[in-house]
């Protein structure tokens, strides 16, 4: 016979064997909500707390236990709400106070629990704490990390420590001081030595518990300590250490304190109030040190997030991840997707391959011991949006190099210009002077580098209150104001386009159409470009710099625009499907223009309307997919429009403080301080889910989308899938009510920790995964074809179509199965 997934009913959130003992966490399934992009409830693009409680019977239907709400508290947003200006407060832009008791109480009638995120290894440079630093307020500065620079004059930056969005990890302000940001600029680290912030936050975790959250999802809760000292690192690419190697900003020995004190914070409130922490460790058994009796209740287990489709690797981290966190009494978490990476779908291999190992590995994750973390949008079987237009992406790594000005305190006047800042995006070899030569006029208008500047025209205000000082002068030359020098520039255009963009955009290549002199007269000479320019060359460069007709990967101007290194192992030949799975389709089309070859440019090519592409059958269902395969074209989206509090406005005359270069940095750091980040493709996992309906906003809100949908989505709507059994929600559904109504699911012992004592390995076949539960069986087969095997019991659940005659079982490729006796 043939077994197929069916749908099943509701499933109380409060129904676990552990809830009755108190320790629902130890095998909750929580749920991740993105809050901006979840639910609008008032038109304005950007989802709310009032949307979020509106969709939670969705939640309770889905049966997770509990909900976990990405940051919302007042925040000029510069990184998604991550830069924290007041924490007791909600900013505007999502509700306010009574809208998140609303939604507390809610949630709770439903059998939901909330955690909402804590943000304390940093602040947002708006917080009064940091603007009383900036003003000079005595002690005020001992909050953070300010100082002194290197050099005679102090001018270079105290250590060598990396952002982890790209560039030096300090900022000068303009009396000579630096302060620290692991992050952006705009996010301070705070000095966790200071007994002040301590007390903060102490306060700050006590208001919200008192509002009725059930915990907290700590946010960098590995950064929150510096090694003493702040010791230089001694090489670059830091970012890509986190995890794998000791680093003195992360994971010293010194947080375990402050956590142990909110553990007693958080047993002194009734009701199991939890702290997960977000953790990035060098090893199983340094996670696990978050997790000990007396310090959080959970850990993000990133490990298992990042391990490849392969059996053995996968069994590799299961078995060290159940140890580490056995050995201190603690559970184990699972996670496969959040708003900070590639969406698994896509990971996997993006199409139907990657849906298919999408629903298997979730199916094995909710199997094993421990507590599973669901993100929005997965049980949809969402994949990532790979091409999302440069003018509406909001990832801060994305905009990396792009140095705003910082407010002055309230009632200061605004600093000068100053002098030139180092280190911000140079001029790489070769380059023309910006502002001059006939690439400056085809990007930015007829007058751009010819003779006398011509008389300011005043912006459009939009385009004012957006476009900074800084990327006109990037652009034009010296000269440049917004809006004057340049030519008629669009408003949508000057109002989105960042430094890192306009800089690249007159390059010797560049013939980018953007003003009325764009292709006319001869294109000037190719350059080659330097062998050590891909390494260093960020997506948002090559997008400005060529036009959008030439795939990039194909053909020979690839190979010119992009460097022969453009695709590791490939040359000048298809993308490799890891990197279609990362680089969005519209950036590689903008990588090489027609005349960035190394020998004749070819005749320019118009790029064809593309139809939406439908994916093959999931046994017996068509289901259509975005784009996000390798290669793959998708219908070209309409620009979201800029709504409130996604942009920031620019105040004139404001003069960002200093970014430093790094003492002894690596040349490239110099010239390209964003090349050694995080990648700032993280919009294309935070794209409003689809609820209903045949076209966009798909049911998110009354009117539009901070970020577009792609034209694919109406059949991943939440509508579309309920009540189809073969669908991904309904899969998901499914499995949730079988975890618990499985006696060998969830925690084995109630009341006690999630013993995986109970599970046992099994023999199988190379690629199979076969374990058993008390009364329970999963097969995982990683392989790209079918495999036969003695069927470990009866089948109850699987992600895929499962033939089997009750002795033996066909397990289809890349799909898992549940079983019982």
């Amino acid at each position: 016979m043939t077994h197929e997934s069916t749908a099943v009913g509701l499933a109380s959130a409060y129904s676990n064997a552990t809830t009755a003992s108190g320790d629902w966490w130890r095998d909750a399934v929580i749920y991740q909500v993105y809050v901006r992009s979840f639910a609008d409830s008032d038109g304005d693009g950007i989802g709310d707390l009032r949307g979020v409680r509106s969709r939670l019977p969705h939640l309770a239907r889905l049966g997770v236990d509990a909900v976990w709400l990405t940051p919302f508290y007042v925040s000029p947003q510069a990184d998604g709400g991550y830069d924290v200006a007041d924490y007791r407060a909600v900013d505007p832009l999502f509700g306010d106070l009574d809208d998140a008791a609303e939604l507390v109480r809610a949630a709770h009638q439903l059998g939901l629990r909330i955690i909402v995120d804590v943000v304390p290894n940093h602040t947002s440079e708006q917080h009064p704490w940091f603007r009383a630093a900036l003003a000079g307020e005595p002690g005020a500065r001992e909050r953070y990390l300010f100082r002194r620079g290197r050099g005679a004059d102090g001018s270079l930056p105290p250590n060598d420590w990396e952002s982890i969005f790209g560039g030096p990890a300090w900022t000068r302000v303009p009396d000579g001081a630096w302060y620290l940001h692991l992050f952006a600029p705009e996010q301070p680290d705070l000095d966790w030595t200071h007994p002040e912030v301590r007390e903060e936050f102490d306060s700050v975790l006590r208001f919200w518990l008192d509002l009725g959250v059930d915990g907290f999802r700590i946010d960098v809760a590995h950064g929150m300590v510096k090694a003493e000292g702040l010791p230089d690192i001694g090489r670059g690419a830091q970012a890509t250490l986190i995890g794998t190697q000791p680093l003195p900003f992360f994971d010293q020995d010194g947080v375990h304190e402050i956590h142990r004190s909110w553990r007693r914070l958080l047993d002194s409130y009734e009701g199991q109030r939890i702290g997960v922490a977000e953790a990035w460790a060098p090893s199983s058994e340094r996670l696990a040190l978050y997790v000990r009796p007396d310090e959080l209740h959970q850990a993000f287990n990133f490990r298992f997030l990042t391990c490849p489709w392969d059996a053995e690797a996968m069994r590799t981290v299961i078995d060290e991840s159940l140890s580490a966190t056995t050995a201190v009494g603690a559970p184990t978490t699972w996670v496969l997707s959040n708003h900070d990476v590639v969406r698994h779908t896509t990971r996997y291999g993006g199409g139907a391959q990657g849906l298919a190992r999408a629903r298997a590995a979730a199916m094995l994750m909710l199997s094993l011991p421990g507590s599973a973390y669901l993100y929005q949008g997965e049980e949809l079987g969402l994949p990532e949006v790979a091409d999302l237009p440069p003018e509406s992406r909001q990832d801060p790594a994305f905009r990396r190099g792009r140095r705003q000005p910082i407010p002055p305190p309230a009632g200061e006047p605004a600093p000068g210009p100053g002098p030139a800042t180092p280190g911000i995006i140079a001029p790489r070899p070769g380059d023309p002077e910006a502002g001059t030569g006939p690439q400056a006029r085809a990007c930015c208008g007829p007058q751009a580098g010819t003779g006398p500047t011509p008389e300011p025209q005043p912006a459009p205000e939009a385009a004012a209150a957006t476009r900074p000082h800084a990327e006109a002068q990037a652009c034009c030359g010296p000269q440049a104001e917004p809006g004057t020098g340049a030519g008629p520039t669009s408003q949508a255009h000057a109002a989105t386009r960042p430094q890192a963009e306009a800089q690249a955009c007159c390059g010797p290549q560049a013939e980018a159409g953007t003003g009325p002199q764009a292709g006319r007269g001869p294109a000037p000479e190719p350059q080659p470009t330097p062998q050590a320019h891909p390494a260093t060359r960020p997506h948002a460069e090559a997008r400005a710099c060529c036009r959008p007709q030439a795939e990039a990967g194909t053909g020979p101007q690839a190979w010119a625009c992009c460097g022969p290194q453009a695709e590791p192992g490939t040359g000048a030949g298809p993308t490799s499907q890891a990197h279609a799975a990362t680089r969005p389709q519209a950036e590689a089309r903008a990588c090489c223009g027609p005349q960035a070859g190394t020998g004749a440019a070819p005749e320019p090519q118009p790029t064809p309307e593309a139809a939406p592409r439908t994916a093959p059958p999931a046994h017996g269902t068509t289901r259509p997919e975005a784009g996000d395969g390798a290669g793959a074209e998708s219908t070209p989206w309409p620009v979201a429009p800029r709504v409130h509090g996604t942009t920031r406005p620019e105040a004139a005359g404001e003069a960002r403080p200093e970014a430093g270069t790094g003492a002894g940095a690596d040349p490239d750091l110099l010239t390209a301080p964003e090349a050694d980040g995080q990648d700032g493709l993280r919009d294309g996992c935070r794209v409003p889910i689809p609820w209903a309906g045949a076209e966009p906003p798909y049911g998110f809100g009354p009117a539009g989308s901070w970020l577009p949908q792609p034209p694919a989505w109406a059949g991943l709507s939440v509508a579309a899938q309920t009540g189809d059994p073969h669908s991904t929600l309904e899969l998901y559904r499914a499995a949730l009510e079988l975890r618990r109504a499985l006696p060998g699911l969830g925690a084995p012992e109630a009341g006690g920790p999630a013993d995986p004592s109970g599970m046992r390995w099994q023999s199988a076949p190379d690629g199979v995964l076969l374990f058993t539960r008390p009364g329970f069986a999963c097969t995982l087969n990683t392989r790209p074809d079918p495999v036969e095997l003695p069927a470990p019991g009866r089948p109850v659940l699987s992600s895929a179509p499962v033939e089997t005659d009750g002795r033996t079982v066909r397990l289809p490729a890349d799909s898992c199965t549940w079983w019982t006796p």
